[in-house]
């Protein structure tokens, strides 16, 4: 008996008619881009934004020092907030899933609060409210507190759904074995559902990268302050950030690819063991 495609389970596949309503579509939507992309660098020329000298400044080695502070800034503010805001999502996570109401209560409110509220508001909250009560931190965590509190209520989902995800045969067969619930949680679930998580971890490093944008509020040197400092002097805004803006593309498609290799590797690693479970169970039968 042939199984059919998955395709064709989620969506039916178009007809002959259907293929080339969709092909000329796409055409047309390609045709409409390309144009709009001319009409755009069309306007920029007539403007003067494309003159080769407005754009030579950018191969000057200075400039390429210069943005590299910005962007050590930049990773210096999203691993740091990283190290603390995953650790703690992960307790966070755990108090959600906890019996204790008093603990779940807890990290229930933490977590829809910080997941409510935009992170700016945070960031305002410390650079402006918290010094008037004399609690004046550093420019540097000015930033990175916030990054921490937000991101690990979402990070905290992320473990919750992984821990959720794992099977509750594996929880129930190291029960039998004589685990307490803690142990099982600790050497049985938490094992596979981190291994389940790591690409959407990853993904969240993405996240908090673009948080870290926000460090000009605060004039941190990551790498938008620097562009923004940068257009104060040459007043080539549009190039500046131009730039600004393909170092992030190129920075987060890094992290993406990332995240999709180990995602597609785990996913080979678990259909590995089902293979060799069902073999297994087919060579006992036998």
């Amino acid at each position: 008996m042939s199984t059919q495609p998955s395709q064709r389970i989620l969506f039916d596949e178009p007809g002959p008619r259907g293929r080339r309503t969709i092909a000329l579509a796409t055409v047309a939507v390609a045709l409409l881009i390309i144009a709009l992309v001319i009409v755009v660098l069309a306007q920029l020329d007539a403007h003067d934004q494309l003159e080769p000298q407005k754009w030579f400044f950018f191969t000057q080695p200075g400039f390429a020092t210069y943005m590299a502070y910005g962007i050590v800034g930049t990773f210096r503010a999203t691993l740091v907030a990283a190290v603390f805001a995953f650790p703690f999502g992960l307790l966070l996570a755990l108090g959600r899933l906890t019996r204790q109401p008093l603990v779940h209560a807890v990290c229930v409110g933490w977590v829809e609060f910080f997941r409510s509220i935009p992170m700016l508001l945070v960031v305002y909250a410390f650079l402006l409210a918290l010094p008037s009560y004399g609690l004046n931190l550093d420019i540097y965590w000015k930033l990175v507190i916030p990054m921490i509190l937000v991101n690990s209520a979402t990070t905290a989902e992320v473990f919750r759904a992984g821990i959720l995800a794992v099977e509750k045969g594996q929880s129930e067969a190291a029960q039998s074995l004589g685990m307490s619930a803690r142990m099982t949680m600790a050497l049985v679930v938490l094992p596979q559902a981190l291994r389940l998580v790591l690409p959407n971890l990853l993904t969240q490093l993405v996240s908090l990268l673009k948080d870290s944008t926000l460090g000009y509020v605060v004039s941190y040197p990551e790498l938008m302050e620097r562009g923004r400092i940068l257009t104060s002097y040459t007043h080539y805004l549009l190039q500046t950030y131009t730039i600004v803006a393909v170092i992030y593309v190129l920075l987060n498609f890094g992290l993406t690819r990332l995240a999709g290799y180990l995602q597609s590797r785990g996913n080979r690693k678990s259909a590995g063991h089902r293979g060799s479970r069902t073999e297994l169970a087919a060579t006992t039968m036998a």
